[in-house]
């Protein structure tokens, strides 16, 4: 398991994890990519206890979902199973056992403060914190996806459910983007990854 785990965590934290899989008895699997999440936890009917992480992530990113996934099963061991998924227990378990991970042994330079800043108060996705979400993104290996805050103003894309937008005006946190068949707007996060189109306007 140690020799699988280090061609997807970054170096210095294969031990660590290793042990929390040992300490908590989980069994452990890399997965095919799944869009709707990057990991999951349950407990299975006979007791024992399941991870799966997708196995197309950085390995930056790898290693706070499983991280992420293991806080839910110790706060679920510790405060009970009736606590809410992502509530005040799972995030004070997951900014703990995040902690000894958050050095520059582990993750780049540029990464920490902002890390530092999503760990005073985790969010169920680390998409949900856009700063975060597009700076783990310089990990990923190239494709041919862009976040919508990279493009400019006026550009076309297609969206994940096919559809395509003009990207238009920043909206105190999120892009206005106009549907090109109905001119509806629609509010897009910064970090919504999209292909972008050459299309031009007068098209």
């Amino acid at each position: 398991m140690k020799n699988v785990l280090a061609k997807y965590l970054p170096e210095h934290s294969v031990d660590a994890i290793f042990e929390l899989i040992k300490t908590h008895h989980i069994h452990f699997k890399i997965v095919s990519e799944r869009v709707t999440r990057h990991g999951d936890y349950r407990k299975n009917p006979d007791g024992s206890h399941q991870i799966t992480v997708n196995a197309n992530l950085n390995k930056y990113r790898f290693l706070m979902t499983t991280v992420h996934e293991i806080a839910h099963l110790v706060a679920f061991k510790k405060f009970g199973c009736n606590i809410k998924p992502h509530g005040i227990e799972w995030k004070q378990t997951f900014r703990v056992l995040m902690v000894p991970f958050i050095n520059p042994q582990v993750f780049p330079t540029e990464v920490l403060p902002i890390l530092a800043n999503h760990f005073k108060n985790p969010a169920a996705s680390s998409d949900t914190d856009a700063v975060l979400s597009m700076v783990l993104k310089r990990y990923d290996p190239p494709s041919d996806k862009y976040f919508v805050d990279e493009l400019p103003i006026g550009a076309y894309f297609r969206a994940s459910n096919g559809k395509i937008f003009q990207k238009g005006k920043l909206r105190i946190k999120l892009f206005e983007c106009i549907d090109i068949k109905n001119n509806r707007v629609y509010l897009f996060k910064p970090n919504a990854e999209v292909e972008l189109l050459n299309i031009r306007k007068n098209e």
